[in-house]
């Protein structure tokens, strides 16, 4: 499994951490999502799951630090500002104490492509994994994360399916994967537990 690891080029300029009065909603759902494990880290410490919401700029995002899933609890430290991206180019600028996430293309994506999304939720559950493959939105099984066939494939969904409205979809060929997003983190938190609770 190559969950964890970035592969994206990374532009990353070490800075002060954003200010975590900012990053309180964000913390939130990070703890409560932990809390389910649906964020955290496998046997070999490699952790999974990432949370982001947009930031002052457009385009700009803040979102969980790289290896981060597998600590109980995050402070300011622990986030990256996302700046910019080059989708074509796979390229992404961050600053702060860590880089951003591996995940963060596929945050960018859904931002970039639905101005009205204020936050967005990357988990991983192997049983709803299961359960909802194919019954929302998935994407392709050829593409893997962090790439550029992931962008293009969530952004099919986006324009082919009602993605926009169920505001969740499953990365087949990212096993356990799953994206859930709204106009503000309580709203995509909110879709992802539905979901999580009718869990059979």
């Amino acid at each position: 499994m190559d969950e964890g690891y970035i592969k994206f080029k990374a532009e990353w300029t070490q800075a002060p951490a954003l200010p975590f009065d900012r990053l309180a909603r964000l913390d939130h759902w990070r703890r409560k999502l932990y809390s389910l494990g649906l964020i955290g880290s496998y046997p070999g410490g490699i952790g999974y799951g990432n949370l982001s919401c947009r930031w002052d700029k457009p385009g700009q995002f803040a979102i969980t630090g790289s290896a981060t899933g597998n600590l109980p609890e995050l402070d300011s430290r622990h986030y990256s500002l996302v700046t910019a991206v080059d989708l074509t180019q796979n390229r992404l600028w961050c600053q702060g104490p860590l880089v951003a996430s591996s995940e963060s293309m596929s945050h960018a994506v859904i931002y970039r492509e639905c101005p009205q999304v204020m936050g967005v939720v990357h988990v991983h559950h192997l049983r709803l994994w299961e359960q909802l493959l194919h019954r929302v939105p998935t994407t392709d099984p050829s593409a893997a994360y962090g790439t550029p066939e992931m962008a293009r494939s969530i952004i099919r969904l986006l324009q082919e399916t009602n993605l926009p409205e169920q505001r969740i979809f499953v990365m087949e060929g990212h096993r356990e994967g799953i994206f859930a997003f709204g106009k503000n983190l309580d709203d995509a938190g909110e879709v992802l537990l539905h979901h999580f609770h009718e869990l059979t």
